[in-house]
């Protein structure tokens, strides 16, 4: 029991999954998605082992793809509630979590979600204008800088999905991280 305590120092949950079939900013919420090993999740435009997102298909289509799962953490639509209304999904994750500080995580941490789901994290998701077609003036709210002026995206993270499985709203998500010493998460 200490080990698995241990390894499994961070634990928060899953409040909604979501896909889209096509291309689009927002994702409609499900019961429950499927996540298939080295492909991403059933049934979304994001599906497959090379890159989907169309900006970089028309740069090089055989890209792997190392944003196979969205993942954002609720605790942003809370953060942005005086000024923008967000629901889960709506700005295109595929998980929606709570109780995880998604963007503290390092690189190569590893999400086990449900009882058989297994996401490996790649990065940090690069948020783009279409952000401020959905709600003007989101872009600036998720991305900040830091005492160095350096950027601070918060529009969640990005993974692979090592481990198949289903995973619905209620799901337990338990953190293992990777070994020191620790990658900062930096944009994929």
């Amino acid at each position: 029991m200490k080990d698995e305590i241990k390894k499994y120092s961070l634990v928060g949950t899953v409040k909604a999954v979501s896909i889209s079939k096509k291309h689009t900013f927002s994702k409609k919420n499900q019961n429950i998605i499927k996540l298939v090993k080295g492909f991403g999740i059933e049934g979304d435009a994001h599906f497959g082992s090379t890159i989907k997102h169309r900006s970089r298909v028309a740069q090089n289509p055989d890209q792997p793809n190392l944003r196979q799962v969205h993942l954002i953490h609720s605790e942003l639509f809370e953060e942005l509630a005086d000024r923008f209304h967000i629901e889960p999904g709506q700005m295109g994750e595929n998980i929606t979590t709570a109780g995880i500080n998604l963007l503290e995580l390092p690189a190569d941490s590893v999400l086990f979600i449900g009882t058989s789901a297994v996401i490996q994290v790649t990065g940090l998701r690069n948020p783009c204008a279409q952000i401020d077609h959905f709600q003007p003036g989101l872009l600036k709210a998720v991305i900040d800088q830091d005492g160095g002026g350096n950027l601070i995206r918060k529009a969640g993270i990005m993974g692979v999905v090592l481990e198949g499985g289903e995973v619905k709203p209620g799901d337990e998500i338990r953190v293992e991280l990777p070994p020191k010493p620790f990658k900062k998460l930096d944009r994929v």
